[in-house]
């Protein structure tokens, strides 16, 4: 009788045992980092995305807690054809759980369909469009780091205060770009100022000429740089050799990355103006985060999308811990449900839309005889509280917001 007793009540803990994996797809939480790894956006999320994604799951303690999280990545080549087939194929056949970074607005689109579709979970901390939570919002989505409308209403409306009062636009053609040239155009407009003309060239150009000329004959107080990473560095490096600044012109980098600084150099960049959500030395904890960050790439210091993804993979993780399930759409729930707190970004909330909310900082980069220290970039301006340094939730177009 005894004997039977003993063999039931460990059947029936093996059974509960059973039930609780059995909450997390195959045993095994899958996370998924597609990004930019060798082409213009490669040092602002790329290898160092991975990085920040496996630095999560150490802190968060996935071993010690019984969870079993592995990290793979991809390179989804700036190509939402190839992006979308990756996503399709970690989804489908590898059993990845969740996206992260995806630095490419309109591969982060399709990728955005594609979760919502699989009911997985997608958290973006690379892409910019606000279109992410606007009027392609998903209740798989999570919009992490930054987005167009911040960087228009961080930097555009400094700008435009400070007498930047005519507009010229240097636009990366496609949907990022759109996005970021309509809503500083929107900010611009609504300041008060007028917008002179606007140009778009192709992703990773490397000849900037024609365009800077056109910006140069308009006359305009202020060229904003309506692109990123690569694209931004050769417009800002062309600028200078076409005098554009000793001209009397401004350029106004409307999404600037610390990369994007190393790769310029202080003598270059000094003096550009630029709304970031994270910057690597504001207090003891980024700092100390950030050197263990350096040592795990090459000595590259993070960007606010490294951060992001960070961050974000460290919420995903709790959330599936209070959740007790990895089913894309009950986590993405619950994130909403928990408050977010990390040691980069402190404490915030993800919205009914999918928007991530902390403080924005209006930086300034640094003369070359004001670093003091590797990386010592910024001189921060401004701090924008988080209730507006995104868009209203009423203002999105956004379907989930009741």
């Amino acid at each position: 009788m005894k004997r039977k007793l003993l063999s039931m009540l460990v059947a029936g803990l093996f059974g509960l045992a059973g039930a609780a994996q059995a909450q997390i797809s195959d045993g095994v939480i899958k996370i998924g980092v597609l990004s930019d790894m060798s082409s213009l956006y490669a040092d602002i999320g790329g290898p160092g995305s991975v990085v920040a994604a496996k630095m999560a799951v150490e802190d968060f303690g996935a071993a010690k807690k019984g969870m079993k999280v592995e990290v793979v990545s991809a390179d989804h080549q700036n190509k939402p054809d190839v992006g979308s087939s990756v996503a399709r194929q970690w989804y489908d056949v590898d059993k990845v759980d969740a996206i992260f970074d995806v630095p490419n607005s309109a591969v982060a689109l399709a990728v955005n369909q594609i979760t919502r579709e699989k009911g997985k979970a997608f958290i973006d901390s690379g892409a910019a469009s606000s279109d992410l939570t606007g009027k392609a919002c998903s209740p798989n989505t999570v919009h992490w780091t930054y987005d167009t409308w911040m960087l228009a209403n961080g930097t555009g409306s400094a700008i435009v205060k400070t007498g930047g009062d005519t507009w010229f636009f240097l636009t990366s053609d496609y949907a990022f770009g759109h996005a970021l040239e309509r809503d500083t155009e929107a900010v611009v407009l609504k300041s008060g100022g007028k917008v002179l003309g606007k140009v778009r060239h192709p992703l990773n150009t490397q000849d900037f000429s024609s365009f800077l000329l056109q910006a140069q004959q308009s006359k305009a107080k202020v060229i904003g740089l309506a692109n990123a990473g690569g694209d931004t560095i050769n417009s800002i490096k062309q600028a200078a050799e076409f005098g554009i600044v000793k001209g009397g012109q401004r350029l106004a980098g409307l999404l600037v990355f610390l990369s994007d600084i190393h790769g310029l150099g202080l003598d270059k960049a000094q003096g550009l103006t630029f709304t970031e959500t994270f910057y690597w030395d504001m207090n003891d904890q980024t700092r100390a985060w950030a050197k263990r960050f350096a040592a795990a790439n090459g000595g590259k210091y993070p960007t606010m999308v490294h951060a992001g993804v960070y961050a974000g993979v460290l919420h995903y993780l709790k959330a599936i811990e209070a959740a007790k399930t990895d089913d894309g759409t009950k986590v993405v729930a619950e994130m909403k449900k928990l408050p977010t707190d990390d040691p980069l970004f402190g404490k915030g909330v993800i919205r009914a839309d999918g928007r991530k909310i902390h403080p924005a900082y209006l930086v300034e980069v640094k003369k070359p005889s004001e670093s003091k220290y590797p990386y010592d970039y910024y001189k921060i301006l401004q701090t924008i509280p988080a209730d507006q340094a995104f868009r209203p939730l009423s203002e999105g177009g956004c379907s989930l917001v009741k």
